[in-house]
């Protein structure tokens, strides 16, 4: 059996990724519900995107 280094606590000092404050265990990675309400709703809203260089197809369908 191979040697593991041993595990360690990441994101002891979190940050809220919403508004900055204090990550709290309750509500991680963010500080309170509304912080984690606004992510979810700026999922919802497709806020986030990965950028490309594809340009979108007329269907959903790859034509092989």
């Amino acid at each position: 059996m191979s040697a593991r280094p041993p595990l360690r606590v990441i994101g002891r000092n979190a940050k809220c990724p919403v508004c900055g404050k204090p990550a709290e265990p309750a509500h991680r990675p963010f500080c309170s519900k509304r912080c984690a309400d606004i992510d979810l709703g700026r999922w919802l809203k497709e806020s986030y995107r990965v950028p490309s260089d594809e340009r979108p197809s007329d269907s959903d369908d790859e034509k092989g």
